[in-house]
């Protein structure tokens, strides 16, 4: 027998076309009540039933693009991102860090407990809720922080609660690792840099649900910003690395990195680039620059209007850049001693190039660390007077204070890095991600929410261009660095270290020098690279510029940015420094370059192998060469 039709059919057709926008009335109704207390601002608009079909293609879109990468890498070798994400690693770390600080006690947890009850009963009152509730208070929320800067971070209580409850234990645990007692500086150091890893990673900003701007952005597009953002991440998680700007916006030698000049000369470790006059006459001495081979050299030829290179030689400088080479298996067995070496070959090669008896010479970060151990080995064997100034660019000689970057530096973290190593050298990926943590905020979770979360085009920068252009590291030469100098600090210890057999003392280097700090430096912070004057022989000047660790030293007068102060009367500290400093605003540049011409202001025409590549001078390429491109 025939069952009796249903009252929502008939027996000629399925659902009744009433019915079913009822049903779809009622899913929208219930939609609405779900979303309605988590929308960022009143104004916001719940899903729209119609859209669910969108809704359902965007989820359908992300589960394939996992499922697509699971079967991708399985089987691979483990990805960069993951090793450095090693989950026993971090849980080990997480409950040192715990134990370090007083969370479990009894009396922490209830003043932890009676502060968020007062601080709630403050956000609701202005919400007019809760036993402190009032008419509406215009009056600013307790807390703020840029992060938290949108105006619907503060519309509804929920997302007002959420970030000042955050803010709140913030601030609780950021006191209690400072106060942490019974622990070595270093330890305690350690323990303060975790706390800030953690604090960072858990802002609400970072997370989907509990980030208003997320979820109106998601409810607007309907789950598409998801779906971009996983295609950006699944893009970093197969490269291993986070990108921070647009991978197909600059190109070396077209957009970046484009001033004028050859390669003219090249070692298995270096090229050795002169660039073009752009002055009828020049200065005697050239200038020769030795950029850190942890990063790319062009850091200083970023765009004409940033370059510094471009600038010096447009002053009159005759100017020679080494171009470091990305290590890879061949260099397995680099050390130290190889870069000095280097640096006294290129600075060789510079005279006989030109016929001249001394060079300038810069170094910037690690290559002006090992400019100073150069002149020292130069000065031990007699050839001092080949160089004829130096110049320091946030470099450091004396580690005890070298900043945030020194809590990753003990034996345990010494290990770690050793188990990366591959083929004799480290991946230049894990340096980039140790470099970004020292700005989490700034260089991470700004770029997970933007990137990720809100699905946002990259920018064009050419700044973070060139600090994701990684370059990998020779694992002889970071380990002994890392332990000498870092762990050890044995550079300052007279006759404690060799190069190619000849003790080296920092005491005996007399040559001119130009050191130049950045204020806000957490690389090299400024206060250790103030005790290179504590060592010198020689006559030194002292420049403290503004900004940190690249905005300090690329900062192009034409900018109008920040300022530098100098102090020439007698400083034994930087505080002492700090404290008799004339500010100047704008740029130091036009200093050092008046410094430069006070150390020898002859002037000659620029012609015959000035200029690089001309008649009867056989030059191997265009700048900037094929080692600031090899990976």
């Amino acid at each position: 027998m025939a069952e009796p039709a249903s009252p929502t059919q008939t027996p000629d057709s399925p659902l009744d076309g009433a019915v079913i926008e009822d049903l779809m009335r009622q899913q929208g109704e219930a939609v609405q009540a779900l979303f309605a207390p988590f929308l960022p601002t009143a104004a916001t608009p719940p899903p729209d039933p119609a859209d669910l079909q969108h809704w359902a293609m965007s989820a359908a879109k992300l589960q394939k693009m996992w499922l697509d990468y699971g079967a991708e890498q399985a089987g691979q070798v483990e990805p960069v991102l993951a090793r450095m994400a090693d989950l026993a690693r971090w849980t080990s770390l997480f409950g040192d860090w715990y134990a370090a600080l007083p969370l479990s006690q009894a009396e922490t947890q209830a003043k932890l407990w009676e502060d968020g009850l007062e601080l709630w009963t403050t956000v609701l009152g202005r919400y007019g809720m809760g036993p402190a509730a009032k008419a509406a208070d215009p009056a600013e929320l307790p807390r703020k922080d840029r992060r938290f800067a949108d105006p619907r971070w503060a519309e509804q209580p929920w997302f007002a609660l959420v970030h000042q409850t955050y803010l709140l234990l913030s601030e609780r645990l950021t006191a209690m690792a400072a106060e942490v007692k019974g622990l070595p500086a270093e330890r305690q150091q350690q323990v303060q840099f975790f706390t800030k890893m953690v604090v960072d990673a858990l802002s609400p900003a970072n997370f989907p649900m509990t980030n208003p701007v997320v979820i109106e952005r998601t409810l607007e597009s309907r789950g598409e910003n998801l779906v971009k953002g996983a295609e950006h991440l699944l893009a970093d998680l197969r490269k291993g690395q986070l990108t921070h700007t647009d991978p197909e916006a600059f190109e070396l030698g077209r957009n970046i990195a484009v001033t004028p000049g050859k390669v003219v000369y090249e070692t298995p470790l270096y090229q050795l680039i002169q660039y073009s006059p752009a002055t009828e006459d020049v200065l005697a001495v050239p200038l020769l620059i030795f950029p850190p081979w942890i990063n790319r050299f062009y850091i200083l030829d970023l765009n004409p209007k940033k370059s510094f290179i471009r600038w010096a030689v447009e002053q009159g400088v005759t100017v020679f850049v080494v171009s470091w080479k990305s290590a890879d298996a061949s260099m397995a067995d680099i050390v130290w001693d190889d870069y000095v070496l280097a640096q006294v070959e290129a600075i060789d090669l510079v005279r006989e190039r030109l016929g001249v008896p001394q060079t300038h010479t810069i170094g910037y970060c690690v290559a002006g660390t090992t400019l100073a151990a150069t002149l020292a080995l130069m000065a031990r064997r007699g050839e001092a007077d080949k160089v004829r100034s130096a110049t320091f660019f946030t470099a450091q000689v004396d580690f005890e204070k070298a900043g945030d970057l020194k809590t990753f530096i003990d034996d345990s973290q010494i290990k770690l890095l050793e188990s990366m190593v591959t083929d004799g050298y480290l991946d230049g990926r894990y340096m980039a991600a140790t470099f970004n943590l020292l700005r989490g905020p700034d260089l991470i979770w700004n770029y997970v929410v933007s990137n990720y979360l809100l699905g946002e085009d990259y920018p064009a920068f050419d700044l973070l261009h060139w600090n994701g252009d990684t370059t990998n590291l020779p694992a002889k030469w970071h380990k002994a660095y890392l332990e000498d100098l870092y762990r050890d600090n044995r550079l300052v210890m007279p006759d404690s270290l060799e190069i190619d057999g000849t003790p080296i003392d920092l005491h005996l280097v007399a040559t001119p020098c130009y050191i130049q700090a950045g204020r806000e430096d957490h690389i090299a912070p400024a206060e250790s690279v103030w005790k290179l004057t504590r060592l010198l022989s020689g006559p030194w000047r002292f420049v403290l510029a503004g900004s940190g660790h690249i905005a300090g030293v690329v900062n192009p007068p034409d900018a109008g940015k920040y300022q530098y102060w100098r102090n020439d009367g007698p400083a034994t500290t930087l505080s002492e420094f700090v404290a008799g400093a004339r500010e100047t605003k704008g740029s130091w540049w036009p200093d050092w370059i008046e410094w430069i011409r006070m150390q020898d202001s002859t002037t000659i025409p620029a012609k015959g192998k000035r200029v690089p590549g001309g008649r009867g001078d056989p030059v191997i390429e265009d700048a900037p060469g094929r080692y600031v491109k090899t990976r």
